[in-house]
């Protein structure tokens, strides 16, 4: 009698069990990966990826706001965070972060269930190898679809984030804003937002794509790829995309504006040139580099985040199919 037949196992036995538990590929999740799975992992890497780096985006906004009701001016990130926590307290820092909860949860649960279904059907149409081109178009297609529900949420984010505006609270804030301007608001920076995050997003994706294969080509779960590949893709996706950014908050806080002619901005060529006549090229530019310490952390949370529950639920799906063997 074999150590097998007795309840034991050989060592071959071992070691093909062994090898059937870590041979799954996570960054591929199962096709019976139920659609709620995907949600879910999304909106856990949205909520990390825009509140545990908030402070920084209410920097980059009140230095790219047009027309502040502030007079304070910013020399730079280090001594605007300083201004804003003595002379506003701690807390101002965190102004408006509650709506970008709400809608981080679930425009980023739809953004990645979007971009993983897409990622599979365009990879499946070139011959079923995943490239960065694929990755970088399907997270583009992604953006349109989550945008539409976060730009309301953003719109509310940046309003609460500029100083002087009156706003007890988010709930506040969004029934202030549709009544003195209609619904129009929630949604006039909606084209520029595209504009901003489609090539930001395709940047990010394209860019997370190449460093995460060149930095792990044996493609086995690795948390410090994901924060290096991810972080260093935030980091240029975000320096590409300041220009438009800069063209977006003039749109979404235009309402708090005490300068007429930012307040009569509707459109991203319009923003474009007030920007222009009022602070040149460089005003393009303005909160470049807090929006570069805000993407890097929080793009590299956000990828950590996803790619931790994908391993997770790579890892039970081949668990359960072990042992229904």
């Amino acid at each position: 009698m074999t150590a097998s037949s007795s309840g034991g196992e050989t060592p071959a036995e071992r070691t093909s069990v062994g090898t059937a538990e870590a041979d799954y590929d996570y960054e591929e999740l199962p096709g019976t990966t139920s659609l709620a799975m995907h949600l879910t992992a999304g909106a856990a890497a949205g909520i990390m990826e825009h509140s545990v780096m908030y402070p920084f985006d209410i920097v980059k906004t009140r230095m790219q706001v047009v027309g502040s009701p502030s007079t304070m001016v910013y020399s730079g990130v280090t001594h605007a965070l300083k201004m804003i926590s003595t002379t506003e307290g701690m807390r101002s820092l965190w102004r408006g972060v509650t709506s970008v909860v709400l809608g981080a949860g679930p425009s980023h649960a739809v953004y990645f269930a979007t971009y993983e279904h897409t990622k599979a059907m365009l990879t499946a149409a070139g011959g079923g190898q995943a490239n960065a081109v694929a990755a970088g178009a399907a997270g583009g297609i992604a953006t349109v679809v989550s945008d539409a529900l976060m730009n309301p949420f953003d719109v509310v984010k940046q309003r609460m984030q500029l100083a002087n505006t009156g706003y007890r609270n988010i709930v506040d804030c969004a029934t202030t804003v549709l009544r003195k301007e209609g619904v129009r608001a929630f949604y006039v920076s909606y084209p520029t937002t595209l504009v901003m995050n489609m090539p930001f997003q395709s940047i990010q994706f394209g860019c997370y794509d190449l460093f995460r294969r060149s930095m792990n080509p044996s493609g086995v779960y690795s948390p410090m790829t994901h924060v290096a590949a991810g972080g260093l893709a935030g980091a240029v996706a975000a320096a590409l995309t300041t220009p438009i950014d800069c063209c977006k908050t003039l749109l979404q806080t235009r309402g708090a504006s005490c300068d007429p002619e930012v307040r009569a901005a509707s459109s991203m060529a319009e923003s474009a040139r007030i920007i222009y006549r009022r602070q040149g090229v460089a005003g393009f530019l303005r909160g470049v580099k807090p929006r570069i310490i805000a993407n890097m952390p929080a793009t590299a949370i956000s990828w950590t985040t996803y790619e931790y529950f994908k391993w997770m639920i790579a890892r039970r799906s081949a668990a359960a199919s072990s042992a229904d063997i």
